[in-house]
């Protein structure tokens, strides 16, 4: 079954080293959303059953759409990728219900381990 996958972030360079290190076996289908705005519109239209969210975006950031996610009673699986490593955004992404927290720039190795340990792979 293909999942829908919503890479969410500002930076272009990001969201193509993301693309790049998804497992090749793995069927999903690809949105991109550079800021939050455009993310919870995204997922809202059930384009983002799996997000990949960044933290640091213009417009609305990676917390404020974990809250709306919250709120919203959103039903999708968000693994925050960042560069923000402070132990209190990795503390805070996951009490606002993101799965994991993987650091940038991303890692193709830790991606498939993250994915392979919560059943999503």
């Amino acid at each position: 079954m293909t999942i829908p996958l919503l890479i969410c972030d500002d930076s272009s360079m990001a969201r193509k080293q993301v693309t790049r290190s998804l497992p090749d076996s793995w069927d999903v289908t690809i949105t991109y959303a550079t800021n939050g705005v455009e993310g919870i519109a995204a997922i809202r239209d059930g384009h983002g059953e799996m997000v990949f969210l960044d933290l640091t975006m213009p417009e609305m950031d990676g917390y404020e759409v974990l809250e709306l996610i919250k709120q919203e009673d959103l039903k999708c699986v968000v693994i925050v990728i960042s560069g923000d490593i402070q132990p209190d955004a990795r503390e805070r992404v996951l009490m606002l219900g993101a799965l994991e927290f993987i650091k940038k720039p991303i890692n193709k190795e830790i991606l498939e381990e993250v994915l392979h340990r919560y059943g999503l792979l």
